[in-house]
């Protein structure tokens, strides 16, 4: 029943991480597709592989996922505690997808964790997610607002008197490069949550040991599964994010992708902080677009992303907690 449970936690987690690629696809590439710097295929395609690559860059937020949430009991207990956390996490994540709202999947993994967790009566680190989460969550999105705003200014002033059509091809081209950057961060950030979790499975039935770290095969499997996620798309949360909350151009979109990505990247290496790419690239093309006027952000859209924000960890979490009292039930 243990090893079974084991191949269940695996198949679960990649399949969260594949729902992950699909509704965070956006994050990536919504800014380039809004302003046609890459076509929508191109640009999935792109993001997949750069999605792969970012996610066997390292390991740092993948340890903090795996050892700095919970501390799950060992044996067949701790598995339905993790099942449960997945569980929790899916059905926010497609909850979020279908009202196309760009939630955080790393949130909602991370309140599915807590919540189930609390429920099993199981240790939850709270100075680790104060320290990895909360300070980093409410930290990375007002960087990436200040950063888009402050990086746009300076290049409308940089290139205020340079021919307007030649500047908007020019920002169009080094969009290509920006997305890049953006998927990388968001392979680095996000599947490696993924890693984290199968790792937490491991160490509670012995599979792995703390001491060897995160094994190649769980490495290779999450990058996949994240990559043929984002390949499948994510087009009702890329409308939202590309056009409903602003109507970008090429230079706007390319200072949110650079900022969002620098976040992400110090985040992850310097930090070892699971920050959220959806709330960072959002706040990130907020940020710009305030450029143009605060009146031409959308702040009603606006708001709305901001609450499924703050319900994004409570919910996942309750839904986590629900299915802990039913697996408990029915497994244990």
């Amino acid at each position: 029943m243990e090893f079974t449970l084991v191949i269940a936690v695996v198949v679960i987690a990649l399949a969260f991480d594949y729902t992950n690629g699909f509704h965070d696809a956006a994050n990536a590439i919504a800014t380039s597709v809004s302003t046609r710097a890459l076509t929508p295929r191109v640009a999935l395609a792109m993001a997949a592989i750069f999605n792969f690559l970012g996610a066997l860059a390292g390991t740092e937020v993948a340890e903090t996922v795996g050892k700095g949430i919970i501390s799950a009991p060992a044996g067949q207990h701790g598995l339905v505690i993790v099942i449960a956390a997945l569980i929790g996490a899916i059905t926010w994540n497609l909850i979020t997808w279908y009202f196309g709202l760009p939630s955080s999947s790393s949130h909602a993994l991370i309140g599915g964790l807590v919540g189930a967790g609390l429920a099993s009566s199981s240790v939850v680190l709270w100075s680790g997610i104060v320290d990895k989460v909360v300070i980093p969550m409410v930290l990375s999105p007002a960087v990436g607002f200040a950063g888009a705003f402050l990086l746009m200014l300076a290049i409308l002033w940089v290139f205020r008197n340079r021919n307007p059509g030649r500047t908007t091809r020019g920002f169009r081209m080094a969009q290509s490069l920006s997305a890049a950057a953006m998927a990388l961060g968001h392979g680095l950030q996000d599947a490696q949550k993924t890693m984290g979790v199968i790792f937490l499975a491991l160490l509670t039935t012995g599979h792995a040991d703390k001491a060897d770290g995160i094994p190649l095969w769980v490495k290779i499997s999450a990058a996949t599964a994240i990559s043929l996620g984002t390949y499948s798309g994510g087009w009702r949360i890329m409308r939202t994010l590309g056009r409903r909350i602003i109507h970008l151009d090429p230079a706007r979109g390319f200072a949110s992708e650079v900022v969002a990505a620098a976040v992400l990247y110090v985040m992850a290496i310097a930090l070892h902080a699971p920050v959220s790419t959806t709330h960072t690239i959002t706040s990130a093309v907020m940020g710009a677009g305030a450029t143009k006027r605060l009146s031409a952000v959308r702040w009603g859209v606006a708001k709305g992303i901001v609450t499924a924000w703050v319900l994004t960890i409570p919910a996942a979490g309750l839904v986590a907690a629900g299915c802990y009292v039913l697996a408990h039930l029915i497994l244990e």
